[in-house]
């Protein structure tokens, strides 16, 4: 096998994991990032690694929710009215995806890209020294009322159709589960394959060291434009100069889509702005990583405090946050957990915002350019960066390494919504 220099335009997790697969077959890497690893939305998601999310946003009927995501800027989902005329597009394909047919080929195709991914974070956690930081204790939804549960059940028969085993829990064996709970949660689902880390962002930190302990490169640097001889890759033309390659690996999440764009490879990614608020020292946390499935947001503990983190907005790259929306997840954290305080300092809260990169199919874009094959992308995970981050690593350097891995990734083509 032929070793290769590969850049990997990217700190977040994907582009960790993939370096650090890439060094165990044998490739020279170099990773490029104009802010530190781990300091986008791999810092301020919820952490969890859910083989479990196989359920495409997506869903049939949901085309109905429309006019209200319009009419309530602080709802699950929002878009924001200045940017409804660029993401229309994005939209219609979005609705489109939720056909029963799509939905079914959807779930089973990310299925196939989750399930392996505890055993894999865990050994690229293993090897980096970080294995301190994964948790394996499964993941609970709760839902408050029968309307909501009845609402989900397409997300749960998917979910089992494709061998996700599933625990009900009603009262009172739900409070048994989790004491910390409100009493007007009626049933929960507790899925005990999944995991979590307890801080995401030192995750793929201590990933990158590893990284450069391998002898890889960090460089801290913009990637302006892949450099092509004919269809052989020869640099990445960065902020700081050209850097020498043979292959380059694209996955710099919500911001992969100019370098993909001046690839020829116009795929239709937009950006879900996701926020979170971070509790330091709170007076309970939950069981386990806990989805308020009606509200849609996921609380977590963390070694530096409870994570509440969640919903869609969408909005683009450029304007500001709507913060009100940070708020309102303490104030729904609040009816899930009675237990936590009615005020706090500002000293004990931190708000953040960052960018999902998402598809309209939920779907991840896992291949090569058409321009060349040693260009490849690993960009668009939307919910499921962390958890798809390892196999989406190994199928790139396998790729790359002129190996297959006898998986189909055909659902996952750069080239299957390509504006002409």
């Amino acid at each position: 096998m032929r070793s290769n220099r590969v850049v990997v335009i990217g700190a977040g997790v994907v582009g960790a994991c993939t370096a650090l697969m890439l060094q165990r077959y044998g490739h020279a890497v170099t990773i490029i990032d104009p802010e530190p690893p781990g300091e986008g939305a791999s810092f301020g998601n919820a952490g969890c690694f859910n083989a479990s999310s196989i359920v495409p946003m997506s869903m049939p009927g949901l085309w109905k929710d429309v006019p209200g995501w319009l009419l309530d800027p602080l709802g699950p989902l929002s878009v924001r009215w200045s940017y409804l005329p660029r993401i229309i597009p994005w939209l219609t394909r979005f609705v489109q995806s939720g056909r029963p047919d799509k939905v079914a080929a959807q779930a089973s195709a990310l299925r196939g890209l989750l399930q392996p991914t505890l055993e894999l974070m865990t050994s690229l956690a293993k090897e980096a020294g970080a294995e301190d930081l994964i948790r394996h204790q499964g993941h609970l939804y709760v839902y408050r009322s029968e309307k909501g549960f009845r609402k989900d059940q397409g997300g749960w028969t998917l979910r089992q159709e494709n061998g996700i085993k599933l625990r009900i829990l009603a009262q009172p064996s739900l409070k048994d589960f989790d004491p910390s709970l409100a009493p007007h949660y009626f049933r929960g689902v507790f899925l005990e394959e999944n995991g979590h880390t307890i801080n995401p962002s030192k995750l793929v930190k201590r990933l990158v060291e590893q990284v450069v302990r391998n002898g890889g490169f960090f460089i801290p640097a913009f990637a302006q434009e892949i450099i092509l001889d004919v269809h052989q890759v020869r640099a990445v033309r960065t902020s700081v100069g050209e850097i020498s390659a043979d292959c380059v690996v694209v996955a710099a999440g919500a911001h992969s889509k100019a370098l993909a764009d001046r690839m020829g490879d116009h795929v239709m990614l937009d950006t879900e702005r996701g926020y979170h608020m971070m509790i330091r020292d709170p007076e309970v946390k939950p069981a386990v990583p806990t989805t308020e499935a009606e509200g849609k947001f996921v609380v977590t503990a963390m070694e530096d405090g409870l994570r509440l983190a969640g919903t869609v907005e969408l909005g683009g790259l450029d304007l500001p946050p709507d913060w009100r929306r940070a708020r309102i997840l303490l104030k729904n954290a609040r009816q899930m957990l009675p237990g936590l305080a009615a005020e706090y300092p500002e000293d004990r809260l931190t708000q953040w915002m960052g960018f999902r990169p998402s598809m309209p199919d939920s779907l991840p874009v896992i291949g090569p350019s058409k321009r060349s094959p040693r260009v490849l992308y690993g960009f668009g995970h939307g919910h499921v960066g962390m958890t798809a981050a390892p196999m989406t690593a190994k199928i790139l350097a396998a790729s790359i390494s002129g190996q297959n891995l006898g998986i189909d990734i055909s659902a996952f083509s750069p080239s299957r919504f390509m504006r002409r």
